[in-house]
């Protein structure tokens, strides 16, 4: 069976250096009967849950059953979810570490890896008015599952750490911002179980960290031509900066760089433009990290 067609909005040479060979890797994992957890770290607007169906239909084409799931798939319950983030500097009802069930997320991978069937539950963004809520739960057939969202993988700083950035202070965010990074940085704690179930991590990057914005409100933008719900712009404005603000790119997203299996620098209209393939001896392929703190 032919892979489908390669949708008209991705890059080729994103396709060609870092669609396909994450393709291979995922055939390859599931050939293992492992049922592995690979995880998908990139930034609001890159293009993360387009990727993740055209890889759905090509696995699809090539006999393997992927499922894939959002970390935002996994927010808590409206009234949980209000009382963790109340009184945050974003004004957000979800987004920032601490929104999350990570307790169920975690229940749902281990149950599924040990041989279970694979439950997920819906979260339904249009809820409450935008503010979103849980709706029912899924089960999907899967031998690999694709785990994607924005703060895959990232590790805690810790109390030393954040006290000599705070004493410094950090580039970008508010006074109020800064002093909730300590609660940020403590809720990661609980997700590093769940990191701990993936076996590789991916990352889409920007060329500079000012893309996810422009590349969020370009969303925005043609789903309210296509007449689909969407956001004020200022509510749209809080969500974006509540990804890159709670977690500031450079202290929370660049450490992972060194440990990923892949990554894709993309430019600001999302195409390709460096990054590398590590292949199982370690190496690097097909060209050398790019910088993306810009």
């Amino acid at each position: 069976m032919a892979s489908p067609a390669l949708d008209p909005s991705i890059d080729p040479g994103l396709d060609r250096h870092w669609l396909q060979p994450l393709m291979a890797e995922l055939v390859r994992l599931g050939a293992g009967g492992q049922r592995p957890v690979v995880a998908l770290n990139g930034p609001v607007g890159a293009g993360k849950s387009t990727l993740a169906a055209l890889l759905r239909q090509r696995a699809a084409a090539r006999g393997l059953k992927l499922a894939v799931a959002s970390i935002d798939d996994f927010y808590l319950p409206w009234e949980p979810r209000r009382l963790a983030l109340a009184g945050n500097p974003f004004g957000v009802s979800r987004v920032p570490p601490g929104s999350h069930d990570v307790a169920l997320a975690l229940a749902c991978l281990q149950a599924w890896r040990a041989g279970g069937p694979l439950h997920l539950p819906r979260f339904d963004k249009t809820l409450r008015g935008g503010q979103g809520d849980r709706d029912g739960i899924d089960g999907r057939e899967a031998e690999v599952l694709l785990l994607e969202g924005w703060l895959l993988g990232c590790r805690p700083l810790g109390p030393t750490r954040l006290l000599e950035l705070q004493a410094h202070g950090v580039a970008g965010l508010s006074s109020d911002e800064q002093t909730w990074l300590s609660r940020w940085d403590q809720a990661l704690e609980a997700y590093q179980p769940l990191w701990d179930q993936c076996s590789q991590l991916w990352l889409l990057r920007p060329q500079w960290w000012h893309l996810p914005r422009r590349w969020r409100f370009q969303a925005e933008a043609r789903q309210r031509r296509r007449g689909a719900a969407w956001l004020p712009s200022d509510a749209l404005e809080r969500l974006v900066r509540s990804s890159l603000c709670s977690l500031p790119p450079g202290y929370y997203q660049d450490p992972l760089i060194h440990k990923a299996a892949g990554l894709a620098v993309l430019d600001g209209r999302r195409r390709w433009c460096g990054g590398w393939i590590r292949d199982q001896n370690d190496q690097l392929s097909p060209s050398s990290p790019s910088s993306s703190t810009g």
